[in-house]
């Protein structure tokens, strides 16, 4: 009863804390666990593995259709404008993060001896492998996603969109479900494996130089994005951006973009965006705004892939960015929402398997707070560019440069 009552406790710990503990554990018995064992972790790990590759079409269909289309139901330019800054600054975050990885990363990821392949890590056999082909690929889902989305949002059709609707939910429980609980026992069984082999440590090392660089490029990312609100409307943006400290805060022990609304949207007033302005564009850029996370997800993604050594070229993560900035609208349905969201980009247009797609999940999740915090604060600078061209009253409240 009583390890009963741990195992039920350690379930309702915040998702960070489980993947952290996993990793622990991980590299612990992956010192101390004879092969069987460790051939027994591998074979969970080939069969989630196998699992979650099925189900990356069903999330693709089952959150951009409904995504897309609860987006294109509204109407007028507000919208229209919102919608376009929003992913116009995802995209900036992700071509800045992109910029800043390929002149970083070599030289440190290079620095580290042994890191450069996660394959080596993954040399333990499986006992055996049961395959779950996916019902589509993952760009026939993409394509898919889109056509109906963009349908459902042009032609009324309750009784459709009610059903993509419950679609979703079916997807979402199963990733809270099944997905989410088991991935702190995959990500484990990777470690396991890495540690056996010789490389968690490399690639540990090579982790903590990843997430400093990336906390620093979200600090600038906060400071361009109110220095050119600031500009725009001519208020001082260290004084903008100090007022939205609070909502920062709140993201960052919430993970969570919607749970922190009330704070942003109480930030974004006391900036002097008028109630009509910030009661739409906060909720909205909630949903849509998550240039902290395509910021996170491209430097994770350039990281792995030069530890790999997989070719890349820059004409391709323009397109993975730009593609990249659509999913991110179907992220905050999600546990762990944008890395899920983006599992099928990465796989369709970097060629990420499974072992990329592992790393990836811890990587991303390691800063998850930080990305909610940025993508959260960003709102705010969002809600004082729209106020600029909407809404022509002069700002009641902060400092004037």
């Amino acid at each position: 009863m009583k390890q009963f009552f741990q195992f039920s406790t350690l379930r309702k710990a915040p998702l960070l804390l489980r993947i952290v503990v996993a990793i622990f554990l991980g590299i612990v018995l992956g010192m101390v666990l004879p092969l069987w064992a460790v051939r027994m972790m591998a074979t969970f790990s080939q069969l989630f593995s196998n699992f979650l590759q099925f189900l990356i079409p069903f999330i693709i269909i089952g959150l951009v259709t409904p995504a897309i289309a609860d987006i294109g139901k509204g109407a007028g330019r507000l919208l229209f404008f919102t919608a376009l800054l929003a992913y116009l600054d995802t995209v900036f975050a992700g071509s800045l993060s992109y910029m800043t990885s390929i002149s970083l990363f070599p030289s440190m990821i290079g620095s580290v001896s042994g890191a450069h392949s996660l394959e080596q890590g993954m040399e333990v056999a499986a006992y055996f492998n049961i395959s779950i082909p996916p019902l589509m690929d993952v760009m026939t889902a993409l394509i898919t996603a889109f056509m109906v989305g963009l349908g459902l949002a042009s032609f009324r059709s309750p009784a459709l969109k009610r059903g993509f609707e419950e679609f979703k939910s079916i997807v979402v429980g199963t990733i809270e479900c099944a997905i989410i609980p088991l991935l702190p026992i995959y990500i484990c069984s990777i470690f396991i494996a890495m540690t056996y082999t010789g490389t968690a440590w490399h690639v540990l090392q090579v982790f903590v130089s990843i997430i400093l660089v990336i906390f620093a490029l979200h600090i600038f990312l906060l400071l361009f994005q109110y220095f050119v609100a600031g500009l725009l409307v001519r208020r001082n943006p260290m004084s903008l951006l100090g007022n939205m400290m609070p909502a920062y805060f709140t993201g960052l022990g919430t993970s969570s973009s919607a749970a922190t609304i009330p704070v942003t949207l109480k930030q974004t007033l006391k900036n002097g965006v008028s109630q009509e302005v910030a009661g739409f564009v906060v909720p909205l850029c909630a949903t849509i705004h998550l240039s902290g996370s395509a910021l996170k997800i491209t430097a994770c993604a350039v990281a792995l892939m030069l530890m790999q050594d997989m070719p890349f070229t820059t004409l391709q993560f323009v397109g993975f960015i730009l593609m990249l900035g659509i999913m991110m609208v179907a992220a905050p349905g999600v546990p762990g929402g944008a890395i899920m969201a983006a599992l099928g980009v990465l796989a369709s247009m970097l060629g990420f398997g499974q072992d990329e797609q592992a790393m990836m999940i811890a990587l991303y999740i390691a800063m998850d707070s930080f990305g909610t915090a940025c993508n959260v604060t960003g709102d705010g600078a969002i809600a004082l560019v729209v106020e600029r061209f909407f809404h022509r009253k002069t700002p009641a409240h902060g400092v004037r440069v």
